[in-house]
């Protein structure tokens, strides 16, 4: 008889705490970067593979758990939770980008454009808010799930979800029996996407290695001057928000540990920051909210939707590069009127910014044109946004985190405002 007891020669790996060798990759690939720059890019595509994994689950896992979370609370108890955790999302990015201005206009990141800004930059076409709010409404289901309109596909799954959870709770037996298996259904898709993003995990350290390794070889030597002030105002406000407002309002509104909460939410902000993807690490933040103990019913609902429309660090990034732009191409700060049409701007165009790497600098040219600053081909505007794209990589990263942090806080904290938080796993175990 074989002895089971014996282990395999990589078992180690697999035992040994996933948090732990994330990190490592992290260490390893920014040596790696910083030690052989350019040499090193022939290890991106280890990265790509990383992303393009997370990404082939994403919508599956989107339209799944959110139907599944959708139809799994009844009628009146979806109104009261979906209404708590849309306030929650968009005052906490209306003070996110508050703070994103203040660090602008306590770092005044600015540079001389020079001849520089009359040959770069790019022409790019913001949408508008009406066209943000139409692109909610599908034409073709089909389609925007093959586009992977995030938006459209949450809008969808919404109305599917309540409609099955009418049919639950009918009185006609056929209804209710067809809404049960249609909820079974779904909740089977999502229980194997969770299987196989456990299992996408496991190769998150080489993933994570080489992306790491490749943002430092293309971009670290260009983060000097002005823009290392943009980025060192960016991540201060990131680390201010997280204080501030989310310490803030778990500390003393819900009376939560702050040091239980971090035990579990420091695994999708590690995530966030290495993959710059909310929808990548959607799987990771499910799992610290079951953690910390949310229930099922509430973060399959709140965490997809957060991860289209609660962009908190997104909306620091909108603030602190605004200023940039407006101190280099004008030589001077927003008015009180401007810093206000953007903090309203901002707000609300983030429920149209998808969860994906580089997003926020998208956004970007929908706040810059509505205070009067339109990227055109040749002008200063354009160079100065062509600088921010250029590190757009390294702050992308800490927006990703504060984001999918953002996403954990509101629902842990809506849980808790409606009494459904279990509090028998908020003991820290010494």
């Amino acid at each position: 008889m074989a002895d089971v007891s014996k282990k395999n020669w990589y078992s180690w790996y697999f035992e040994f705490n996933l948090l732990y060798r994330i990190l490592i990759g992290l260490g390893v690939g920014i040596i790696l970067g910083i030690i052989f720059k350019e040499k090193i890019l022939w290890i991106a595509p280890f990265g790509d593979l990383f992303v393009r994994l997370l990404k082939m689950i994403m919508m599956p896992i989107i339209l799944s758990t959110l139907i599944v979370g959708a139809s799994s609370v009844s009628p009146a108890t979806l109104g009261k939770v979906g209404i708590r955790v849309i306030l929650f999302y968009l005052l906490t990015s209306a003070f996110a980008v508050a703070i994103g201005l203040g660090m602008g206009a306590v770092f005044q990141p600015k540079t001389p454009l020079g001849d520089f800004a009359q040959t770069a930059g790019r022409e790019a076409q913001a949408p508008t808010i009406a066209q943000t709010i139409l692109a909610m409404i599908p034409t073709s289901v089909a389609q925007v799930i093959v586009n992977e309109s995030i938006l459209a596909v949450i809008f969808f799954a919404l109305l599917f979800g309540i409609g099955i959870s009418y049919l639950r709770v009918s009185q006609e037996e056929r209804l209710k029996n067809a809404g049960n298996t249609l909820y079974m259904f779904f909740d089977g898709i999502a229980e194997v996407m969770m299987l196989i993003i456990k299992g996408i995990m496991q190769y998150a350290p080489f993933g994570v290695l080489a992306l790491v390794s490749g943002v430092i070889a293309t971009n670290g030597p260009k983060v000097m001057g002005a823009l290392a002030v943009v980025t060192a105002a960016c991540f201060v406000g990131y680390a201010l928000h997280i204080i501030i407002v989310y310490c803030g309002i778990l500390k003393f509104y819900t009376g939560l540990s702050i040091k239980r909460y971090f035990m579990d939410a420091k695994d999708p902000f590690i995530t966030g920051l290495v993959t710059r993807s909310s929808n990548g690490t959607l799987p990771v933040t499910m799992e610290a909210a079951d953690n910390l103990g949310v229930p099922k019913n509430i973060y399959s609902f709140s965490l997809p939707l957060g991860a289209t429309i609660n962009m908190d660090g997104t909306a620091v990034y909108q603030g602190v590069c605004a200023t940039f732009i407006a101190l280099s191409v004008l030589g001077h700060n927003y008015s009180l009127a401007q810093m206000g049409t953007i903090v309203v701007t901002a707000t609300l165009a983030s429920i149209g910014t998808a969860g994906v790497p580089g997003a926020g600098v998208i956004m970007l040219l929908l706040v810059l044109d509505s205070v009067g600053l339109p990227v055109a081909t040749g002008s200063p505007v354009a160079g100065a946004y062509a600088l921010i794209v250029g590190i757009d990589a390294l702050l992308d990263m800490g927006r990703t985190a504060l984001n999918v942090t953002g996403d954990l806080t509101c629902t842990t904290i809506v849980a808790k405002s409606i009494k459904q938080l279990d509090m028998s796993k908020w003991t820290i175990k010494k």
